[in-house]
């Protein structure tokens, strides 16, 4: 139900009231009776008629005079009502010309105080009319904010996380305002009561709404919410208008919170008197133009391309609208506020379905961003992190996408995602799309990896990019979404593509490192010529391995630092006691530092430069080598 307030409790001070009370009983002991006759009606008409005249020739404004003239202009406009109703009873009876000409002279006097009340009350709405910024409410521009949200529109720039929603939370009863300053309050409802006596309740109400139509239209302004038609919302660009609709989420807080909740209070100050319905009927009339242009812009954005970086500004528009609604519920009645009610859950309704195509589309957006080209280094690529920090966003949101996602199939699972949702205590349709999200995003990564011509760089890739999503998740609300099983598999999954790694990149190298035929056959001497085609045959596949893998990147430093010891353990040890247990046999070898070129702990620190992409090369570390052998003899 709509809210009322109460004039006497607010605004009408003890004298106020005694001042009420004498005009009220002044009316009641005037009375022209039938039987004082045509003629001393006539009389009293003559001077009330003068009066009224005398009054709306001085151009002034009463109510800017002195208070006692108000009051008096305000008894004499009461006895002419008085008047116009006895006549009124007296023509019913006597019908001649006298009687006839009186009871139009003294409609045309009632009428003329009614025109001029008209001409003070709209003086007064206006002249009293108070600023529309309220003090105590911020709302600055939001177009001087900085990019902090998920609106950028392509997979290969990263997004930037932050809170999305609007931070402004307003609560009607605590920011509810003077829209007229309150000492003008108590003479506006004396004027509309006048006129509502007087049978001029239309003429009243129009008036008012005439002002407080352009008073909400200054509000809007304020705002800065201007009059968009939907082929112009359309047309525009999103960086526009995403700063449109950052500014309309915390309008609309603003503006039904603050601005209808206090003009729905002074409706009922000034015409109280008026029927609850009549006050309803001028309540709609006056805002419902403003609310409509506001929701225009929500409905223009709703029907507009369904595109994926658009989705956390429409997920703002919609539930601030939905928050919102309760409180139109509780402004307007169900009768006659019933075509803004409406226009609001339609709005609503429709940003919903806008959601669930974005939702819709972002998947296919996923699906068909492939490439002819591998991602160099073998990082994280753009898609997973804009994914993975898009879906992170989502979590925010996740009871009102509980809402809106309906029943989703199966068919963006992969088997290990359909095993993790039958493991969940609680599977929600939020859960589901994530799960689906991240099948499609592994889908995508493992059809990159191919891309590679080296498998040891497909394993890097996909270990990247996996250990970047587990990261994600175990750092952030999707953590409570997607579960501790997902993690697990997933923590699994990367560190698979880690070990598969190092055998496809390292076990040729330590291939060379082996006993196996180095002696000839019938004897246990080692080959001289075996072991020099060996320590060569090692030195070659190292170098092209560090040159190429000083390329390659692993952006986490812990990931980077923990393979590169898992690297030098094998290799290392592999390559210590190979030298220890063969390097002498090639001593009486002419230059034998040509096929032992390192020693292992020069093979350590070239490990330490693995995966920091920046290719680099043995052969100027060899040059140096040999620089300061000759230098030394």
């Amino acid at each position: 139900m709509r809210k009322s307030f109460d004039l006497k409790a607010e605004y009408l001070s003890d004298e106020m009231m005694m001042i009420i009370s004498d005009l009220e009983t002044h009316c009641s002991n005037l009375s022209l009776a039938e039987d004082k006759g045509i003629g001393v009606i006539e009389k009293r008409l003559d001077v009330l008629q003068e009066k009224i005249v005398a009054w709306d020739s001085d151009q002034s404004m009463i109510w800017d005079r002195d208070p006692e003239e108000a009051s008096e202009y305000l008894t004499v406009v009461d006895e002419v009502r008085q008047v116009v109703e006895s006549l009124g009873s007296l023509h019913a009876k006597v019908r001649d010309d006298d009687c006839n000409e009186l009871v139009r002279r003294a409609h045309s006097s009632l009428q003329m105080a009614m025109a001029r009340l008209e001409e003070e009350f709209v003086h007064l709405l206006v002249q009293y009319q108070q600023p529309v910024e309220p003090d105590h409410v911020s709302f600055r521009s939001t177009e001087d904010d900085p990019v902090d949200d998920l609106s950028c529109s392509s997979f290969d720039e990263e997004p930037i996380v932050g809170k999305i929603r609007s931070e402004i939370s307003l609560h009607s009863e605590e920011f509810v305002i003077d829209l007229v300053h309150p000492t003008a309050v108590f003479d506006l409802k004396c004027i509309a009561r006048m006129m509502l006596m007087s049978g001029y309740d239309k003429e009243c109400c129009q008036a008012y709404i005439n002002v407080r139509k352009e008073a909400l239209d200054e509000c809007l302004l304020f705002l800065r919410i201007e009059k968009w038609s939907i082929e112009e919302v359309l047309q525009m660009d999103w960086s526009l208008l995403n700063s449109k609709i950052k500014r309309w989420n915390r309008a609309m807080k603003v503006f039904i919170r603050v601005y209808l909740n206090s003009e729905r209070r002074l409706c009922d100050l000034v015409l109280g008197d008026h029927s609850l319905s009549g006050r309803d009927s001028c309540f709609v009339e006056t805002t419902k133009g403003s609310i409509f242009q506001m929701l225009n812009f929500g409905e223009a954005v709703s029907i507009g391309s369904p595109k994926p970086e658009k989705l956390f500004r429409i997920l703002d528009m919609y539930e601030g609208l939905s928050h919102l609604i309760p409180d139109v519920e509780s402004l307007f009645s169900e009768e006659l506020g019933s075509s803004i009610l409406t226009e609001c859950q339609e709005v609503l309704s429709r940003l919903g379905e806008c959601i669930r195509l974005i939702l819709t589309e972002f998947k296919n957006a996923i699906r068909s961003n492939t490439s002819t080209n591998a991602f160099a280094g073998g990082g994280i690529h753009p898609l997973t992190k804009y994914v993975m920090n898009y879906i992170k966003a989502l979590a925010d949101y996740s009871e009102t996408l509980d809402l809106l996602l309906e029943d989703q199939d199966d068919n963006d699972l992969s088997e290990s995602s359909k095993a993790i949702l039958g493991s969940l205590e609680k599977s929600t349709p939020v859960v589901h799309y994530l799960l689906s999200i991240t099948s499609i995003v592994e889908s995508n990564l493992e059809g990159r990896s191919m891309l590679y011509r080296d498998g040891a760089l497909q394993h890097i890739f996909l270990m990247n990019n996996i250990f970047y999503m587990v990261q994600k998740v175990k750092d952030s609300e999707l953590q409570k979404f997607l579960g501790e099983e997902w993690i697990k598999e997933h923590s699994k999954t990367y560190r698979h593509h880690s070990i598969s790694y190092e055998r496809t990149s390292w076990n040729p190298v330590l291939l060379f490192l082996k006993d196996e035929g180095i002696c000839n056959p019938g004897s246990n001497s080692p080959s001289k010529t075996v072991l020099k085609e060996r320590f060569k045959n090692f030195n070659l596949v190292f170098e092209e391995v560090y040159k190429s893998q000083t390329s390659w990147v692993i952006p986490n430093s812990q990931l980077r630092v923990e393979l590169r010891i898992s690297i030098s353990l094998k290799v290392l040890q592999a390559y210590r006691t190979f030298m220890g247990r063969y390097s002498s046999h090639l001593d009486s070898v002419r230059q034998k530092d040509k096929y032992i070129k390192y020693s292992p702990d020069d093979l350590e620190e070239f490990l330490l430069d693995l995966f920091e992409g920046s290719a680099k090369s043995l052969h100027s570390f060899r040059r140096r080598i040999i620089s300061i052998h000759n230098k030394d003899q």
